[in-house]
C-alpha cells in the first residue's frame, strides 16, 4: 500500500494502537470491543474478537490481500476441489461481496455493488423497466421483502423466470470477484442457509474456466467497445449470414446502447458485447460514443478525478497535479469554453449543472455536448499520465515485491463511459 494512506495506524512502544487517518478511525471504531490478538509473522496485525453473544465465530480457513485482477482465480480453483463448506468474503474500495460454497460448488452469492443486485439484473435483461424496479424496491422495503419476492407478488416476472435469474446472478457476482483487483479476501467455515435467496448448484470450476475467458476476451473487445453504454450502428449491406448474431444486429437500431440491446433481447451484457464485437470485425456494425448528456459525462469524469486526487493527496502530491491541469484549461479553448465558473473544487471535480448551462450556452451547442465526453477523458486522461510517475515513486518506497498500485487500471474503467472507441469501423467522438 502507498506510504501516507489514510488507513494507517501507530501503535506506540506501550502496544497502545493510535489512527493516524480517518479511514482507519472509523474501522477501528466499527471493531469496538474485545479481541484476542493471534500469532502472526511481524509484518501483520491479526485479531479475533472475543467470544460473546451475537460473535460470528466461525473460523476463518483462508484470508489474503488481493494486488492485481485475477488473483482470486486460484483461490476459487482450490475451493472448487475441497469439500470446504463456507463464505468467500472479498473487500475492495467499498465494495463486498459474497460467495457461499458448498462441496466445489457455489450454492449462492452477494453484493453491495449497484449493478450486481437482482433488481438490477432482472433490468438488464429486461425482465423489469425503471418504473417497476423502484415499485420492486418500495414493497419490498414497505413489506420487509426480498427484491424478487416484491417482483413476483407484482406480477412482473414468473416465479420460474426469477429462479433462472438468480442464477445468472450468482454468476455475474463471481466472475466480479475474479475481476477484483484490490482489496482483501476471507473464507469463512460454514454459513447461515438464510442467507441464500435461493439455493443453485453451480461448478466453481465451470465458472472459473468462464471467467478466465471472459478475462481474456474483454481485454479485446474494450479495445473497439470501451463500455456498455457505447452505441453500436449496422454497417453492412445485409445481414450477417451467422444465425447467432442476426438478432444482435436486428436489434441494433443506432440509438440502443450496448446495454439497451441486451434488454431488448433479455442477454447479459458480456454476451451482447462479444456479439457486437465479432460483427465490427466483420464490417457489419460500427460503434459509436455514448451520447451522454453534459451531467451525465461530467459524473464520470468527477468520479475517476476524486479517486486519483484523493490517492495524490495521500503521498502530498496532488496540490502539484491540480496547478497543471489548471494551466492545461486556460491554454485550450474547448475546455476553458465549458469549465467556465464550474470549478474545480477542492477535491478537482467539476459542478455538473454549470457546465451543462455552458454547454446550452455555447455557438455550436450540439457539436459541443459531442465532443464533451470525449475532451474530459482527454483532460482524466493528461491528469493520469501526471500522477503515474508520482504514484509509480511512493510505490517503489513501500516494502520490495509489492505489485503496482490499482488505481490506474480502477480509474480508466471508470472513465470507459465517455472513451472514444478504437479501430477503423469506429464513427463519430473521434
Amino acid at each position: 500500500m502507498t506510504e501516507g494512506r489514510d488507513d494507517l495506524v501507530r501503535i506506540d512502544v506501550t502496544g497502545v494502537a493510535h489512527p493516524v487517518g480517518e479511514t482507519a478511525r472509523v474501522r477501528l471504531q466499527g471493531r469496538s470491543g474485545s479481541f484476542h490478538v493471534l500469532p502472526a509473522p511481524p509484518q501483520l496485525v491479526v485479531m479475533r474478537q472475543a467470544a460473546g453473544e451475537g460473535v460470528d465465530s466461525r473460523t476463518c480457513l483462508l484470508s489474503g490481500e488481493i494486488r492485481a485482477p485475477g488473483v482470486l482465480c486460484d483461490v476459487a480453483s482450490f475451493l472448487g476441489v475441497t469439500p470446504h463448506r463456507g463464505e468467500l468474503v472479498v473487500l475492495d474500495y467499498g465494495a463486498s461481496r459474497s460467495v457461499y460454497v458448498d462441496a466445489g460448488y457455489v450454492v449462492g452469492a452477494r453484493s453491495s455493488v449497484t449493478n450486481e443486485r437482482l433488481g438490477e439484473v432482472l433490468y438488464g435483461h429486461g425482465v423489469l423497466d425503471e418504473q417497476q424496479v423502484a415499485a420492486c424496491q418500495e414493497l419490498a422495503t414497505k413489506n420487509h421483502l426480498r427484491t424478487g419476492e416484491a417482483a413476483v407478488q407484482l406480477g412482473f416476472v414468473a416465479r420460474e423466470r426469477l429462479f433462472e435469474l438468480m442464477a445468472v446472478q450468482i454468476q455475474e457476482i463471481f466472475h466480479a470477484t475474479l475481476l477484483v483487483g484490490g482489496g482483501a479476501f476471507y473464507f469463512l467455515e460454514s454459513f447461515d442457509e438464510s442467507e441464500l435467496e435461493a439455493r443453485h448448484r453451480l461448478s466453481i470450476a465451470t465458472l472459473v474456466r468462464d471467467g478466465v475467458r471472459r478475462m481474456h476476451e474483454t481485454r479485446f473487445f474494450r479495445a473497439r467497445i470501451p463500455s456498455p453504454l457505447h452505441i453500436p450502428v449496422a454497417a453492412g449491406p445485409a445481414p450477417p449470414s451467422e444465425p447467432e448474431l442476426q438478432p444482435v444486429y436486428a436489434a441494433m437500431d443506432g440509438a440502443r446502447s450496448i446495454a439497451d440491446v441486451g434488454r431488448a433481447l433479455g442477454m447479459g451484457e458480456f454476451d451482447v458485447t462479444r456479439a457486437v464485437f465479432q460483427l465490427a470485425q466483420s464490417g457489419f456494425a460500427a460503434i459509436r460514443p455514448p451520447r451522454l448528456r453534459p451531467k451525465a459525462a461530467v459524473d464520470v469524469y468527477n468520479a475517476a478525478i476524486a479517486l486519483l486526487l484523493r490517492e495524490l493527496d495521500a503521498i502530498d502530491q496532488g496540490d502539484g497535479v491540480r496547478a497543471q491541469l489548471a494551466r492545461r484549461v486556460a491554454s485550450t479553448p474547448h475546455l476553458a469554453q465549458v469549465l467556465d465558473g464550474a470549478g474545480p473544487a477542492d477535491d478537482g471535480t467539476f459542478d455538473e449543472a454549470r457546465v451543462a448551462a455552458n454547454v446550452t450556452r455555447a455557438p455550436d451547442a450540439r457539436g459541443t455536448e459531442d465532443g464533451l465526453g470525449r475532451w474530459l477523458h482527454e483532460h482524466a486522461s493528461y491528469a493520469l499520465f501526471l500522477a503515474r510517475p508520482h504514484l509509480t515513486r511512493a510505490q517503489a518506497r513501500t516494502a520490495e515485491g509489492t505489485p503496482p498500485s490499482p488505481v490506474s487500471q480502477l480509474v480508466t474503467g471508470m472513465l470507459a463511459p465517455i472513451a472514444p472507441p478504437d479501430g477503423p469501423a469506429t464513427e463519430g467522438g473521434s
